[in-house]
């Protein structure tokens, strides 16, 4: 029996959110402060939701790595594996929310604390103890935490735990986009199941940066060119055994090798803020599939998180609880 349910892994920020919703991003007044990062988030929708769930970030020895350990710790997420790197700051985010389509957000990454998690710091964690780990994109970004990663992986395989990858592009975290795909390229084959947005499956296979566009600064929503069914083919022929295509409102879709797209629909709702829904459908999905619920089902349940976060103001302070998603999903016949 295995203690735990599931480990996150990679960045955790405090986010800065607009606290005039609408107003263009020089003239907000007011930031809110919450919690972020795609691990992080992940972390508190699957705890939240009744997952035994610890995290692996790194925190400075500063006043915002009190600000998101308090939070973890208060969320009953396990922190043992959270370590204070000395000489670094702990990550921060600054965001506007313009409904429905513009939220520009900027990153403060330099020196940050959970791009320098290393080899010791992954050399701690009981892997044995986990049934599934998920990871994200921007932690292969940079070293030392990228060789970290590539170090977990191959721990979590040897220990029979679930792989998961949040594709998590981001693109101006890299020093070349195109240096994104070829480290993914790198790490596929060592997931079982890889989870995306169709840009950041198309990101995994960009080749020519003009194939990129980043409009008003939504780095989390870039534009990018390319041929997504090609894409698709490539990443099921790596050895991954399940990949799950974000949709937005469209819902999801499942691949895996030698069998038919299955699509799973969504659930249509007012979108406040699209800022944390890939997060919370992943919890969602990671929570079906660890509780023994099929593809299909556990898709629907990423589909129900996703949805209720974008009518809220943001990512981790927001993620809803297993009663509050069938609550949700009673009004739309159920998962």
């Amino acid at each position: 029996m295995r203690k735990y349910d599931l480990l996150t892994l990679g960045r955790s920020s405090i986010d800065l959110y607009s606290a005039n919703v609408g107003s263009p991003f020089e003239k907000i007044e007011a930031f809110n402060a919450f919690v972020g990062g795609c691990p992080l988030n992940i972390a508190t929708g699957s705890r939240r939701l009744g997952l035994e769930t610890a995290i692996l970030t790194g925190i400075g020895n500063d006043q915002v790595g009190n600000f998101i350990k308090h939070f973890l710790d208060n969320e009953g997420i396990a922190t043992e594996w959270v370590p204070v790197i000395e000489g670094t700051r702990s990550s921060a985010v600054v965001l506007g929310i313009e409904p429905p389509d513009r939220f520009p957000l900027v990153y403060y990454r330099e020196n940050c604390a959970d791009i320098n998690l290393n080899i010791d710091h992954v050399s701690a964690i009981p892997f044995q103890d986990f049934k599934a780990a998920a990871f994200s994109g921007t932690a292969f970004s940079k070293d030392p935490s990228r060789t970290a990663m590539f170090y977990a992986l191959e721990l979590a395989k040897k220990s029979g735990v679930t792989r998961l990858l949040d594709i998590d592009f981001r693109a101006d975290q890299w020093f070349d986009p195109r240096a994104f795909g070829v480290t993914i390229r790198a790490a596929l084959g060592s997931f079982n199941i890889v989870v995306g947005t169709e840009e950041e499956i198309l990101a995994t296979f960009l080749t020519d940066k003009e194939q990129l566009l980043i409009k008003h600064q939504q780095i989390s929503a870039p534009e990018i060119r390319g041929n997504i069914e090609n894409a698709i083919s490539e990443i099921l022929h790596s050895g991954v055994e399940t990949l799950v295509v974000k949709r937005g409102k469209d819902g999801a879709s499942i691949f895996q090798p030698g069998k038919e797209e299955v699509k799973v629909p969504g659930f249509p709702v007012e979108v406040l803020n699209v800022l944390g829904a890939g997060d919370a459908f992943c919890a969602g999905f990671s929570f079906g599939l660890l509780r023994g619920w099929d593809l299909y089902q556990s898709v629907r349940m990423g589909n129900a998180c996703g949805a209720i976060i974008v009518t809220r103001e943001g990512c981790a302070n927001f993620m809803p609880t297993y009663d509050e998603v069938m609550e949700f999903v009673k009004g739309y016949g159920g998962l």
